[in-house]
């Protein structure tokens, strides 16, 4: 079916396709960066997928390195009408260093945001509570064992502090969206632990880091969902 004739179609109904583009094209979308290089991530260290993703990282083509990402994704953008954004989780760092997900800081993430400021385009930040043998058995801030609870705890509370850096940096509002895999159907043990955890990370205090808080002209705005 060609454009005019969808756009026929559409006008019957009372829908004015072009008007719908226009409106679209204005409309930022945080692309996932896992996209480009099925959710392989850039870190230094190996580890499974644990959490529940259903991924292998062999996908052929995939971005190997943070500058090949870099350069898929401005493809992707140059085809894709709009000005949009990119959802980059803490997994894929550009650092020589080997941080571990309860280390990282915002210098790791520094030439991301050096490129978005670049190309224009805001970031959003989440953290990865997958992929790292600490996840392994499908637990993170549910996890029984309170050291396991206190690494996924500390990784939230840094992703946070980074997020409102990269708000700041960038003058555009960083969202975040703070999930992690629980067990399902339990009215306490995994999910109350998980409650408590939650309350520990949202109470981060942290300079400059708090939900919806403006940091500078920038701004961090954390999303829960139970995974």
């Amino acid at each position: 079916m060609s454009y005019d004739t969808a756009k026929a179609a559409f006008a019957e109904w009372g829908v004015d396709t072009e008007a719908a583009l226009a409106r679209l094209a204005t409309i930022p979308i945080s692309m996932h960066c896992w996209q480009g290089d099925d959710v392989a991530g850039f870190e230094k260290k190996t580890g499974s997928s644990g959490g529940g993703i259903q991924a292998t990282g062999n996908h052929p083509g995939r971005a190997r390195t943070p500058d090949e990402l870099r350069a898929d994704l401005e493809f992707a953008y140059s085809m894709i009408p709009g000005k949009h954004r990119l959802n980059l989780h803490a997994m894929y760092m550009d650092t020589d260093e080997s941080p571990d997900r309860d280390e990282i800081e915002y210098r790791h993430f520094a030439p991301w945001v050096d490129w978005a400021k670049a190309q224009g385009i805001g970031l959003d930040f989440n953290p990865t509570f997958f992929a790292h043998a600490k996840a392994d058995d499908n637990l993170t801030l549910s996890h029984p064992d309170k050291g396991i609870r206190d690494f996924w705890i500390e990784h939230g509370k840094r992703t946070r502090d980074i997020a409102a850096r990269i708000g700041s940096e960038l003058g555009s509002v960083c969202e975040q969206h703070m999930g992690a895999r629980r067990l399902q159907g339990r009215p306490c043990g995994p999910h109350g632990r998980e409650t408590a955890a939650r309350s520990v990370a949202r109470r981060n205090a942290r300079a400059g880091t708090r939900s919806r808080a403006d940091v500078g002209r920038g701004r961090v705005e954390t999303f829960w969902h139970r995974g």
